[in-house]
């Protein structure tokens, strides 16, 4: 538990902002969510969208205004395989598509 002269401190003069493990999203397990996403490592805190948003993972993903999470210019292949045989896609940024890998 934090003593609370570090809660009213809080990281960098930003004081404390609470979160929740449950949060993903803007969504939560039980209709309570907070901050749209737990605070992770590497996110950040927008004041002005009082969410949690996680490092943009490529230049060209853009950030939802509903989830504050950041989705590719392409959407992600539908084309699962099967149980047996998955197919998985990683994110191309050069080409700006998914690519399938083995």
């Amino acid at each position: 538990m934090a003593e609370q002269d570090v809660i009213d401190s809080g990281i960098f003069g930003h004081g404390w902002v609470q979160t929740s493990y449950n949060t993903h999203g803007g969504q939560h397990p039980e209709g309570r969510p907070l901050r749209k996403n737990y605070a992770g490592v590497g996110y950040t805190y927008d004041s002005q969208r009082d969410a949690f948003i996680p490092p943009q993972p490529f230049p060209s993903w853009v950030i939802s205004e509903e989830t504050c999470l950041w989705s590719s210019p392409v959407p992600y292949p539908t084309d699962v395989g099967t149980a047996e045989n998955p197919k998985r896609y990683s994110w191309d940024e050069t080409t700006l598509t998914w690519i399938e890998t083995v």
